[in-house]
């Protein structure tokens, strides 16, 4: 009996022994199919990534993207074979990429035949694995902010152009459905060109008021015969003066007794021949004592004037001058020494003004001219400078900050919310030539501008801040219907905004030109304005329109290409960052690439799901 046992459990030890063994080798196999699992998950959720950020929208493209990163992701893996029969990419109805896909496992335990079990396994293992990646589900609108001043000259315009072409491709993209990329290009220097908008951002400048007339004189001039020393001192003409007592005179070309010369009076009259002089004093008139003068000599003229300067009096029927202020005048024939010149105006009429300097030495008015105001608003900008220097400059296409209520808002434009207007220096800083690109899809139109940049000017990096703003802001739509911004639903449109500078902000603006308070750097003195900057400090002005950014939900990244950590514009474009993470300073060319595709590749980040 006892060796009846022994046998009856060698005999099943024997049948199940080999099952056994087989059970041992499957497990292992069974590891191994487990490991490939997440492998094949790995693989398959970077091929799923890949077809995702892909412009296409068509299954088969998709499949065929999909199919090769699958691919090179399962290189690594030389023991699985991919079933690319059973492998899908699929985009439903809901915008996500649906990626299936199956492999074999080449196993250990293959084709064995144990009667009477028969067959024991197949030479490979199938594995399986899904992903779903969730493509983004908002349209992306970014302002891409570029600094051209002079200091970007160089190697420096090169390094930006080739890393804000690489952006362009990061983040726009070839097929613009179910969800649209588009980008704006603002460039800057002492302003932003915003060109054809120009009107409908600041408001369209007062033209001009033509002149019918300009004189100074109401009669020809009298022939002087003599003077005498004395007090008062008698003038003598060769003919009848035709003046009257209380009219006023210009005398020139007196020989021997110049102290008479180029000098308004006040007659007083003797006789048809002979009058006496008054001066102003600055408070009244005072007769004029020649006793301390030179001996008259010889010539001389005696002219009746309009006023009592003697000032050039303007016609302008509707010229909207009020006293104190500046004017520019054009186009005038036959007086055309007046041309070309700014002017402080008094004695307003209506349709009158005088320009405050004689014109004897001038030739008399023929026909013709304009008349320019000369306030912030108007074509010329009349003004004085530090120096005490009259000056004017014209408008321009470009524009300056908005001050005012709005100053740090993207309220639409009009009205009292117009932006800044620019009247740029004649000392070497003009508005830059490149014009603002509203938002636009097209690839070769972004890439041909930022490729034509050229470097000018001072940095008034307050003004691209705020433009590259209004540049994804559905408030400034009024300016460019055909490339409207969306409205802000961030869960619909991602915004964002990409700010680069090389430097210090060093243009700020009182109405409409270069402030005296303006920074080394931002031209010369010639051109500012005697007045420190309405917004204040540029720096300030910076930080306030970022806040005001961030608040409205709009992404901010910052670029300080070459900027030394720890300085003013390094601290401000930390501050302005969405986050430090947000804030690059690249200190060289290549550094610069890799913050831009950084940037881009943040911005067009998905979101995976598996």
């Amino acid at each position: 009996m006892l060796s009846d046992a022994r046998g009856n459990v060698a005999l099943l030890f024997g049948l199940s022994l080999p099952v056994l063994l087989l059970i041992t080798a499957g497990g292992v196999d069974i590891h191994r199919a487990s490991t490939v699992r997440v492998n094949l998950q790995d693989a398959l959720d970077a091929a799923a990534l890949a077809a995702a950020r892909s412009p296409y929208t068509e299954n088969a493209d998709l499949q065929r993207v999909g199919l090769t990163s699958l691919r090179a992701n399962l290189q690594a893996y030389p023991n699985v074979i991919l079933r690319e029969a059973d492998t899908s990419f699929v985009l439903n109805d809901e915008n996500v990429v649906v990626a299936v896909s199956k492999v074999d496992v080449k196993a250990l335990v293959a084709n064995i035949f144990l009667p009477p079990y028969g067959k024991f396994m197949d030479d490979y293992l199938p594995v399986g694995a899904h992903s779903e990646v969730d493509r983004s589900s908002r349209n992306l609108e970014v302002g891409l902010v570029l600094d051209i001043t002079g200091s970007m000259a160089g190697q420096r315009i090169i390094d930006l152009k080739a890393a804000a072409v690489q952006l362009v491709d990061i983040v726009v993209q070839d097929v613009q459905t179910p969800f649209y990329t588009r980008m704006a290009i603002v460039p800057y220097s002492m302003g932003v060109n915003v060109g054809p908008y120009a009107n409908s951002a600041r408001g369209t400048p007062i033209g001009a008021r033509s002149i019918s007339h300009a004189a100074w004189a109401m009669s020809s001039a009298r022939n002087i015969s003599g003077i005498t020393r004395a007090s008062p001192g008698v003038v003598t003409t060769s003919t009848a003066h035709g003046l009257q007592s209380n009219d006023y005179v210009w005398i020139r070309n007196v020989d021997g007794m110049e102290q008479v010369n180029n000098r308004a009076y006040r007659v007083q009259r003797i006789s048809d021949t002979k009058f006496f002089l008054q001066s102003w004093n600055g408070g009244s008139w005072v007769t004029v004592n020649t006793n301390w003068y030179g001996s008259y000599d010889d010539d001389g003229q005696m002219r009746q004037c309009l006023l009592p300067d003697c000032s050039v009096q303007v016609t302008a029927p509707g010229h909207g001058l009020e006293n104190g202020e500046g004017v520019y005048i054009t186009g005038v024939n036959g007086m055309t020494q007046i041309n070309n010149r700014p002017y402080l105006v008094a004695n307003v009429t209506t349709n009158t003004y005088s320009i405050g300097v004689n014109g004897a030495e001038w030739g008399a008015h023929t026909s013709g001219g304009s008349s320019w105001c000369g306030r912030d608003g108007c074509q010329w900008r009349v003004f004085t400078n530090p120096s005490g220097t009259l000056r004017a400059l014209e408008t321009s296409t470009c524009v300056s900050e908005r001050a005012g209520a709005q100053a740090y808002t993207d309220a639409a434009p009009g009205g009292s919310t117009w932006v800044g207007r620019n009247y740029p220096a004649t000392s070497g800083n003009p508005c830059p030539s490149a014009v603002i690109l509203p938002l636009n899809s097209n690839k070769s139109t972004l890439k041909s501008l930022i490729n034509g940049l050229s470097v000018t000017g001072s940095t008034a990096g307050q003004i691209g801040m705020a433009w590259g703003w209004y540049s994804v802001s559905p408030n400034f739509n009024g300016l460019w219907p055909g490339s409207p911004a969306s409205a802000y639903a961030p869960e619909e449109t991602l915004k964002a905004v990409v700010i680069m500078t090389d430097g210090e902000f060093n243009t700020p603006y009182s109405t409409g030109v270069i402030a005296r308070d303006a920074g080394s750097g931002s031209g010369g003195t010639v051109d500012r304005i005697n007045q420190n900057s309405t917004n204040g400090d540029p720096f300030d002005q910076g930080a306030a329109l970022c806040d005001a950014m961030k608040a409205r939900g709009i992404l901010v990244y910052t670029v300080g290409f070459q900027i030394a950590a720890g300085g003013e514009a390094a601290d401000l474009l930390a501050d302005c960052a969405s986050s430090p993470q947000h804030a690059y300073l690249p200190s060289s060319g290549s550094d610069l690439s890799a913050a831009f595709a950084a940037i881009g590749r943040d911005i067009t980040r998905l979101r995976i799901s598996k």
